[in-house]
């Protein structure tokens, strides 16, 4: 197997809302509330839902790669329930092989409601169910070890049961690649974030805003002199600026896609990552990763939903 992505098996409820939603109910747009089970009911009750799919930062990716024609699998923690089966399904439908075995859990599977504003702009809140149980259980280190690549999301980290399923991961593979995710995990978990980077990950996907908050730093330049410093590979989106790789030495740039109409955002990274991954395994070079990164994200922002139609 190419890869297996790691993370929050999470069924995403898509739904229109305009900024006094947000507003009304304190909630800051562009970011990931964990919520609780309550405010997850009370929220959907006044909702309008668009659509539900099988969801997960790193689940997204997943499914892009194998929609991009890569042997991948995922492992994430669902209910014996509906929701558990539609994630299954949904999973299954797209050609990833889905590494867990269901059972009867004491919380219901993950969902994230994925509110998107007239601007596009999407906000989060996440009830992560039995999700966030996930442990070095659920982990089989001879699957993870038959595999190229481990993909991470810096999300999963977010708990406390499985950071023990983190790190049995991270010993157990060949190559290991991380997403940092969210602002506000880099900022709840830097001392950690920065040590894993420094030292156990290979390859590390991040937004502009989350590696100069875990560098605490304001001139991206410094992000390239700890880049070097580390000799690891940091792959960044700059929003406008397009996006960068940086291995020692080796730095490649790309800009963005002119004459795009975005339509909804979310996904964008996840899809990145994807296009990143598949040139990487590909034996593609630097640059012509980047590009497929952005050919994907630019696609997925024009449709609802992380998941190319």
């Amino acid at each position: 197997m190419k890869i297996i992505g790691i993370g929050n098996a999470i069924v995403d409820v898509l739904c229109k809302v305009d900024d006094n939603f947000l507003v009304a109910n304190s909630l800051i747009k562009s970011t990931m509330k964990l919520i609780d089970e309550i405010e997850f009911k009370n929220l959907l009750s006044s909702l309008n839902i668009q659509e539900t799919i099988s969801g997960g930062s790193v689940a997204n990716s997943i499914v892009g790669l194998s929609q991009l024609g890569n042997d991948v699998g995922f492992i994430g923690k669902v209910s014996n329930d509906d929701l558990g089966n539609k994630y299954e399904e949904g999973l299954k439908k797209e050609k990833v092989e889905y590494l867990y075995t269901k059972k009867n859990e004491s919380l219901p599977t993950g969902s994230c409601l994925i509110l998107i504003t007239p601007d596009s702009e999407r906000t989060m809140c996440t009830f992560l169910g039995t999700a966030a149980k996930i442990s070095d259980k659920d982990i089989d280190g001879d699957v993870i070890r038959k595999s190229e690549i481990t993909f991470l999301e810096g999300y999963l980290w977010d708990e406390g049961d499985p950071k023990k399923a983190f790190d049995k991961a991270i010993k157990s593979s060949n190559k290991v690649a991380m997403s940092l995710s969210d602002l506000f995990c880099v900022e709840r978990h830097k001392v950690q974030f920065l040590e894993l980077v420094k030292n156990k990950l290979d390859i590390v996907f991040a937004n502009e805003q989350e590696i100069m908050s875990l560098l605490n730093t304001k001139n991206f330049d410094d992000v390239i002199t700890f880049s070097k410093q580390i000799n690891k590979l940091l792959v960044i989106t700059r929003g406008g600026k397009g996006a960068i790789s940086i291995k020692g030495e080796e730095i490649a740039k790309v800009d963005i896609r002119d004459n795009i109409k975005i339509v909804d955002l979310t996904g964008a990274g996840d899809l990145f990552a994807a296009g990143y991954l598949h040139g990487f395994i590909n034996n593609l070079s630097s640059k012509e990763c980047l590009e497929k990164g952005t050919e994907m994200s630019s696609k997925i922002i024009q449709q609802i939903g992380a998941r190319l139609n």
